[in-house]
């Protein structure tokens, strides 16, 4: 049976002390230069941003976003779903969540980098109604690539 299948079995919640090294572990899974653990727990709590998990009751964490908010901009600075559980709408849930969280912070303009060969994330972004506003060149390595900037008006 698809782990999916019942949604109830998912929540989209406010990341925790105790979430961290299972978002670290997703982190190291997904980005070629990961955040390191203290990273993640020294930004709990923050103010000026929101650490939100994907939970399934099973599973446990599968996803994870860090959005940073201020004033009337905010950056989607990390969003990542666990391998073994991509194209199953997770994404699409914790974007849905993040963008309605921003909204509630008063975030009217949200940005995002996203590796140019990111052909999954650049879907579910436009799905979301982001664009190109621009390209930083080198942006990322391993491998050296390109990050499009993305924006989208709340």
């Amino acid at each position: 049976m698809d782990p999916l299948a019942d949604r109830s079995a998912v929540q989209v919640r406010t990341m925790r002390a105790e979430d961290v090294d299972a978002v670290v572990d997703i982190e190291t899974a997904t980005f070629s230069s990961p955040w390191r653990r203290e990273t993640f727990a020294e930004l709990i709590g923050r103010s000026t941003l929101e650490m939100l998990v994907v939970e399934h009751s099973e599973e446990g964490i599968v996803g994870y976003a860090v959005v940073w908010c201020i004033l009337d901009q905010g950056e989607l600075a990390n969003l990542a779903i666990v391998p073994r559980m991509r194209s199953k709408g997770l994404g699409n849930r914790l974007m849905a969540r993040v963008i309605e969280v921003a909204r509630e912070r008063g975030v009217e303009t949200l940005f995002l980098e996203v590796r140019e060969s990111n052909a999954y994330a650049l879907e579910l972004y436009r799905r979301f109604g982001f664009s190109q506003v621009g390209l930083r060149r080198g942006y990322y390595d391993h491998p050296k690539e390109d990050a499009r900037i993305l924006k989208a008006e709340l």
